[in-house]
């Protein structure tokens, strides 16, 4: 429950905080954050519960809940416009046309927020099952260094996250949402192939850290694209949920196919499957699917919010 409110909420205060323009750097900064925060937790738990025990680990994430309740709670409540973190900044720029959040059939009717949430729906599909197919391959190969590998796996993928995600907060206006996007779903397909080629651990390990790439690149832009397809609608944090159910049970999906496919035909159909999968989203992504970037977009979206009011 956390994991599904927290991300969507801070996209929200940001957007609130910053504003639109300043929303790319800071969703960039706030991603690599997470990502280093994660990598550090990580590696404290290990250390920690080596030394200590498993049980530590209990006791110190508690510590860290608590610290992030108190750095939230630190944040002054007039810091936050909740019209801009909604979505709704647009109302002074178009006058009357934005007076009031558009309706919610703006969610259903905006096409390339449609292809943006199959988009997503595919990159989890096909991203989902990768990492727990390579921790069941390790096992195979060494059970003795299986669960310490996987932890490797882990901790790499999110320090390279960390500069990823950097970049993409401070190019993603310069360079644009699509091309950045199909880029993660490359990687993705690339990264389905290169896992059948070796059985090495250290192969796999190295292939895992493409995932640093992917992964950093989804978590930086997914809030950027979907402020993008809702701004002057109100709709910002409802397309935030919606989009991340969906890609919810794509991932669920993603391990049980995987599953049956490794039962069937072993692990090589199921990553080569599933880097089928990522390269028919990125065909899909970049046929169809238009560039976001407020600057090239703005007129052309508030005119058809504007026609969605009437």
């Amino acid at each position: 429950f956390s994991g599904s409110v927290f991300a969507p909420a801070i996209a929200a205060v940001t957007l609130g905080i910053v504003g639109p323009k300043a929303f790319a750097a800071r969703t960039g900064r706030n991603e690599a954050f997470n990502h280093a925060g994660n990598a550090v937790a990580a590696a404290i738990a290990g250390g920690t519960a080596y030394w200590f025990g498993p049980v530590v680990v209990f006791w110190l994430l508690a510590a860290m809940a608590l610290a992030s309740i108190a750095a939230t709670l630190s944040i002054p409540p007039t810091a936050i416009d909740h019209e801009v973190a909604r979505g709704l900044d647009d109302m002074e720029e178009h006058g009357a046309s934005q007076d009031r959040p558009s309706g919610f059939r703006v969610l259903l009717t905006c096409r390339p927020l449609l292809i943006f949430a199959v988009s997503t729906v595919i990159f989890h599909f096909a991203n989902a099952a990768m990492l727990p197919l390579v921790g069941q391959k390790l096992a195979l190969v060494n059970r003795n260094l299986g669960t310490s590998l996987m932890s490797v796996c882990i901790i790499a993928a999110q320090i390279v996250m960390v500069p990823v995600a950097m970049l993409v907060g401070r190019k993603a206006d310069v360079w644009g949402r699509k091309p950045i996007f199909a880029v993660a779903l490359a990687v993705l397909a690339i990264r389905g192939a290169l896992y059948p080629l070796s059985d090495n651990p250290y192969w796999l390990v190295s292939v895992q850290l493409l995932d640093g790439i992917g992964a950093g690149i989804f978590g930086a832009l997914f809030p950027l694209v979907v402020a993008d397809l809702t701004h002057g609608t109100g709709h910002f944090n409802i397309s935030q949920g919606a989009i991340a159910t969906a890609t919810g049970l794509g991932a669920a999906l993603s391990t049980a196919v995987a599953g049956f496919i490794i039962v069937h035909a072993g692990y090589r159909a199921a990553f080569l499957f599933l880097a089928a999968v990522a390269c028919a989203g990125l065909i899909g992504y970049c046929a169809l699917m238009p560039e976001t970037l407020r600057a090239a977009t703005t007129t052309s979206r508030t005119t058809a919010l504007a026609s969605l009011n009437k």
